[in-house]
């Protein structure tokens, strides 16, 4: 891989020298084990450590096929499909990759012994597959994680309702988490040039999921003035939540675990902060049986005296079962919650009174189509949205990177280098990264 990296390196290497490089038979990559999937049976989940299933092998180069590219990954990044993969929660990734090598010849490369992780990638374009018209060797991008084959008519209208949608190094192979990766060509999308490497792979998954589930029209569709509550505000996904209301005209409303995070949103630029901390909001009772109403008459009053008594049109809802019984209630007649996720569980419980009586919508929203993964690109290279990364691994380091987000010890995004040798490299635009330094360093070493 050195003269692939020496050529990314070097001032001047044309895209007809990319394109003579020779590819490498094998590379680095971060792997989950199909033998090791019974490894934490017995463990709850938190004592799970991804540490033990995740490895750093060498593995072969997989045939490219039409509409593919191959990426020289510079870096990528973590997020809680990686940890969902390696503690082999709800389920094994394995089952995913063995339903796609059913569906044709080609798909069957992705039906392996081992899984390639990770759902994020900046990096240089290597080579294409037959039919790629829009991307060349020697093109600097990042990707986003959708994966579609849109033989079907169902996707053709929004390509997340392709019967095929999958989302790339959790549901496929081939990951970004490793020297090289393979995605169709219809996931690229430019880098942002005022970004480094490990900044630019950062917002990938969170960016795009975050725009669609608030800003779309296939999700929250928020307009000025709209009051949104945002769970998790500082964190990976609730961190593009909070850019995007303020962005767009909204009054984002943002609730945090503790001060150090209610002053990354102050910083932000949010100025109406719940401290869940300072709150002892107790929506369920000790054994998690019963939820408490009169917890989310608490709530509810909490954002009235920050609202100057209006109610919520939009919930950014992503916790899932400890929450959403409350975002249910305080959402206002005829309002919005729009959930993903669901990082405390899957199994909501809510009052359907207060939905059904009161004309509230619940609008499920995954990922992101290509169109809407180029706009939140877009708004990430003209500086108007900005990357949360906070800390930095080595490719070797990813099972205590993914560790870290396990048990809920970062902020914003971690990152992973892959060729990257080092932070900082990568910018190409610095008089515009000068220009927003302060936002990009947001959450840098919190």
């Amino acid at each position: 891989m050195q003269h692939i990296l020496d050529a990314i390196q070097a001032d001047g290497t044309t895209s007809a020298d990319f394109a003579n490089l020779a590819l490498p038979e094998s590379y680095r990559a971060v792997t989950v084990h199909k033998d090791e999937v019974d490894m934490f049976e017995g463990v709850p989940s938190k004592e799970k450590d991804p540490r033990k299933s995740l490895h750093v092998d060498e593995v072969a180069l997989p045939e490219l096929g039409p509409g593919e590219a191959f990426v020289a990954v510079m870096a990528s990044a973590i997020n809680y499909n990686t940890v969902w993969t390696s503690i082999f929660e709800p389920v094994s990734t394995f089952g995913f990759l063995e339903r796609y090598g059913k569906e044709s010849d080609l798909a069957k490369r992705h039906d392996l012994p081992y899984h390639i992780v990770g759902s994020d990638l900046s990096g240089v374009v290597l080579a294409t597959g037959p039919g790629v018209t829009k991307w060349k060797a020697g093109d600097r991008v990042v990707a986003h994680c959708l994966s579609v084959e849109l033989e079907a008519p169902d996707g053709h209208n929004d390509t997340m309702m392709d019967p095929s949608q999958r989302i790339w190094g959790f549901e496929t192979n081939f990951g970004g988490l490793a020297d090289v990766a393979m995605v169709k060509a219809n996931q690229l999308m430019p880098k942002p040039e005022h970004l480094t490497w490990e900044e630019a792979a950062s917002p990938g998954l969170v960016n795009c999921t975050a725009y669609r589930q608030l800003v779309s029209a296939n999700g929250g569709n928020m307009k000025q003035g709209d009051n949104v509550l945002i769970w998790g505000a500082s964190g990976g996904l609730g961190g593009f939540a909070t850019q995007y209301a303020l962005n767009g005209g909204a009054n984002p409303i943002c609730v945090v675990s503790n001060e150090e995070k209610a002053q990354i949103v102050r910083n932000m630029g949010a100025d109406k902060v719940i401290n869940r901390s300072e709150m002892d909001f107790k929506f369920w009772n000790e054994d998690g049986t019963e939820q408490n109403p009169k917890e989310w008459l608490r709530l509810g009053k909490a954002i009235r005296e920050l609202t100057g008594g209006e109610d919520i049109d939009i919930v950014f809802e992503h916790p899932g079962r400890e929450t959403f019984g409350a975002s249910v209630f305080v959402t206002r007649k005829g309002g919005t919650i729009t959930t993903c996720a669901s990082t405390s569980g899957y199994m909501h419980e809510y009052d359907n009174r207060y939905l059904w009586m009161n004309l509230k919508r619940i609008i499920s929203s995954h990922f992101a189509n290509y169109r809407e993964s180029w706009e939140a690109n877009r708004l990430i290279a003209q500086g108007k949205i900005h990357p949360t990364l906070s800390r930095t691994y080595s490719l070797e380091e990813t099972g205590q990177a993914a560790l870290d987000v396990h048990h809920n010890k970062h902020q914003g995004k971690v990152g992973v280098l892959c060729l990257a040798p080092e932070e900082g490299l990568g910018v190409k635009n610095n008089e515009m990264r000068e220009q927003h330094l302060d936002k990009i360093n947001l959450f840098r070493g919190i």
